[in-house]
């Protein structure tokens, strides 16, 4: 990204005057990519507007806060609430009938694994809420995966410094060994769930 547009112009130089907060609410309401509002909190860091444990600490908050309305979307609108709005938040229909099958096959654990990967770590959080799964597991299982992509992408922006806005091209390779890294404990998880489940018959 080596142009930015005024608005999303506009919206960082108004992250930078609210600080940490700022971050916080880039994140929650997420208008902006959360790569680019944590390597942009990097440059901040660089810069030396905020330290590098506040910016992660508030983009992993940030990260949750909007992963609690996503919840609560699923929870109390449903697929009724979805197909009426979805269009309005940037949620395609086939990225819900995705998550809903991942969350339907391989269960809790998915919200964990599902977070690194892109578009699906945002999506995933309406299933688990039309699913109602256990508010303070689904809040643990988030902010676990919140926590390594905040510090990986507020590391990422504060290396750049002035070139934060190429992030794009520096962390493709890190979002596609994410990939592969989630996909791997998804294969871990699934093995453990098959493995539970036929020691609890032989115990039954």
């Amino acid at each position: 990204m080596h142009v930015l547009s005024d608005v999303v112009a506009t919206l960082l130089e108004w992250m930078k005057d609210l600080g940490y907060f700022g971050i916080l609410f880039g994140l929650m309401v997420e208008v902006i990519p959360s790569e680019v509002v944590l390597a942009y909190a990097g440059y901040l860091v660089y810069d030396g507007r905020i330290s590098f444990l506040g910016a992660v600490i508030f983009g992993t908050l940030g990260a949750v806060l909007q992963n609690w309305i996503l919840y609560a979307i699923g929870r109390y609108g449903g697929r009724p609430f979805l197909d009426k709005y979805g269009k309005f938040l940037k949620i395609k229909k086939k990225h819900i009938d995705i998550a809903e099958s991942w969350f339907d096959k391989y269960g809790k654990g998915i919200v964990f694994t599902a977070r690194f990967v892109p578009v699906m770590r945002q999506v995933i959080s309406i299933p688990a809420g039309m699913a109602r799964m256990p508010f303070g597991i689904f809040t643990l299982l988030t902010a676990l995966a919140s926590l390594p992509w905040s510090i990986l992408f507020v590391y990422l922006g504060r290396s750049l410094g002035d070139n934060w806005d190429t992030i794009e091209e520096e962390a493709g390779k890190y979002i596609h060994e994410g990939v592969l890294i989630a996909l791997g404990l998804l294969v871990v998880y699934v093995v453990f769930k098959i493995v539970r489940s036929r020691n609890s018959k032989k115990t039954s």
